[in-house]
């Protein structure tokens, strides 16, 4: 009949196959693991691009309003400088 050792390259290649059967599976699971992710991310990119798209116009009004407020203070000083000036002036003319 067959040797021992013969007996014991058989079930090892058995082994060796239910081995990589089983990594292949493993493998193959990783995969469509991955693949989903992927296909998460890239539906949330999606969702966020199109999130700051709606944002966009309401951004650019805020750049517009900060413009308008900086050039509204640039005003205010100009207006104050001027009020201390005529402030001056009134007391001279009050002290003749």
């Amino acid at each position: 009949g067959s040797s021992p050792s013969q007996c014991l390259e058989i079930n090892t290649t058995s082994e060796d196959y239910k081995l990589l059967e089983n990594m292949n599976k493993l493998t193959s699971l990783k995969y469509l693991e991955m693949k989903d992710i992927a296909i998460n991310i890239s539906r949330n990119l999606k969702d966020l691009n199109q999130k700051y798209a709606d944002l966009q116009p309401y951004l650019e009004q805020i750049d517009l309003i900060e413009e308008q407020v900086a050039a509204l203070e640039q005003a205010a000083y100009k207006l104050d400088a001027y009020s201390k000036k005529l402030e001056a002036k009134y007391k001279k003319l009050e002290k003749r």
